[in-house]
């Protein structure tokens, strides 16, 4: 087997693949793209955001199953699936399979399926997952997070103890161990405040307890290799805008762009990224991760915020940068490193090129949820496709296609389409995903006048009429999971 000693060889070796490998998840967002770069690469999925267009993606016929609770459930109802099943057998090879979420009975199903899991454990994951975990992990690779406490809270006045103690003012930001930072952040000042969410805070064995910092968000991802990290671009992140989601801190979207970060700030994250990869294979964990950081706007300090060990939304933008083009997309690494081949890589000098502004494009993505305190079913829902936009701001569709590079210009975009006709619309589901060239938000880190011109235009495409109510009738409650 011939050792993968640069892009070069890297590409070649996926460009002649003929390895199976699945994507299974709800849809194919996560990745999507990688089906050009990587042959025989296939996308398993849940949902047809494509209305069976896109020829890379696999999606059986709907089941009855018990109510969703997570994308496990989703994965594991696709890997019990006949025509799943069936499909897997029909392509042969010795396939493997990546996930966004996954479990022990997920890994249980790939065993049955003889099918190869590429990503380390879920036990390991979800230990790393951990709020708690994740600062302990960059104390120990010499990666800060904002001053905290990491502690059992029993009421209000416990906290302010903690707060006290440790120096963290009282003005604080509470996390508890797992889930979306729109449903498990708690910003905390008074008692009335705790009092909305102390069921969440106190059930958990400890909780984060941080300073407030007036801060602006970013996030990078990373490949943890036996060769160092590889690092993408910082990206800007679209947090709570009212127009999007109806989470208070909640992430809605991202932007890459050359000049979004001073070089110390950029630095500074990479830098960081780097270690805690490096950390991370301490630990037993290899292969691609995300990292949100914080950063102070008073100070201009960088912290560690979240680890989130997996591919994420931020993905199809990193997997999309100007880098990739010009290399690999940063995804090709994280394959590379479970697919057995030997390799001896540069990352070195490989990050340094990524780190160079040339290698950053403009790019903005924005996930479109229901804003509304409502329930409905959709009627009519806009499809997947390029739109385009008029100068007075107005949106129309104008084709067809399933690859974000056909966009032409700022006055198109990209619209992939989640929840469509027959599906419930509640405050929370994901509408879709709305890509563009340029950016959606201003200096002051707001939305633009164009990217509200753009999710008003979208949001006209949604037609909804009331519920049927039948004995049957299941309709999902506000804040249901996310699927991406």
């Amino acid at each position: 087997m011939q050792t993968i000693r640069n892009v070069s060889d890297l590409n070649l070796f996926f460009h002649r693949n003929e390895k199976p490998i699945y994507f299974i998840s709800a849809t194919n967002f996560n990745l999507m793209g990688i089906d050009r770069w990587v042959r025989r690469f296939r996308y398993i999925n849940y949902i047809d955001c494509f209305d069976g267009r896109h020829p890379n993606v696999f999606v059986p016929p709907k089941l009855p199953h018990e109510e969703f609770e997570s994308i496990e459930d989703i994965n594991n109802y696709l890997l019990q699936h006949k025509a799943v099943i069936d499909y897997i057998e029909r392509n042969g090879g010795d396939p493997a399979a990546v996930f966004l979420m996954f479990d022990e009975k997920t890994e249980e199903l790939c065993r049955e399926l003889n099918l190869d899991l590429w990503f380390p454990s879920a036990a390991l994951r979800t230990r790393c997952d951990n709020k708690m975990e994740t600062v302990r992990i960059g104390n120990a690779a010499g990666v800060p997070s904002v001053p905290n406490a990491l502690e059992k809270v029993d009421s209000y006045e416990h906290l302010m103890k903690i707060a006290e103690h440790h120096g963290l003012g009282q003005h604080l930001v509470v996390q508890t161990a797992f889930g979306d930072s729109g449903h498990t952040t708690f910003f905390i000042s008074n008692k009335d405040e705790f009092d909305k969410h102390a069921d969440d805070i106190i059930k958990d064995p400890e909780v984060k307890i941080m300073k407030r910092i007036n801060c602006r968000g970013a996030t990078l991802e990373a490949v943890a290799t036996r060769s160092g990290t590889l690092v993408g671009p910082l990206l800007t992140e679209v947090v709570g805008a009212a127009e999007l989601t109806p989470y208070k801190g909640g992430w809605c979207g991202n932007e890459v762009f050359a000049g979004a970060f001073s070089e110390e700030v950029r630095q500074k994250a990479r830098e960081m990224a780097m270690k805690f990869g490096d950390q991370l294979v301490n630990e037993g964990y290899r292969g691609y991760f995300d990292l949100d950081f914080l950063i102070d706007k008073d100070t201009n300090e960088v912290y560690l915020g979240e680890l989130n060990p997996r591919i994420c939304g931020a993905s199809p933008m990193t997997n999309h940068a100007a880098f990739a083009y010009a290399d690999a997309p940063l995804f090709l690494f994280h394959l590379m490193e479970f697919s057995g081949v030997p390799y001896e890589l540069d990352t070195k000098t490989l990050n340094a090129r990524w780190a160079e502004p040339y290698f950053i494009d403009g790019w903005s993505q924005v996930v479109i949820k229901h804003v509304e305190n409502s329930v409905d079913v959709v009627t009519h829902a806009p499809p997947s496709g390029i739109y385009r936009m008029s100068e007075d701001g107005a949106v129309s569709y104008h084709r067809f296609d399933y690859n974000r590079q056909a966009i032409d210009s700022e006055r198109e975009a990209f619209f992939q389409r989640i929840t469509g006709p027959g599906d419930y619309r509640y405050e929370g589901a994901d509408l879709g995903i709305l890509i563009t060239r340029g950016r959606s938000m201003n200096d002051d880190f707001r939305l633009n006048l164009r990217a509200r011109d753009w999710i008003a235009g979208i949001k006209k495409y949604y037609g909804g009429a009331p519920i049927v109510v039948t004995p049957d009738t299941y309709a999902p409650a506000p804040g249901s999971f996310k699927i991406l």
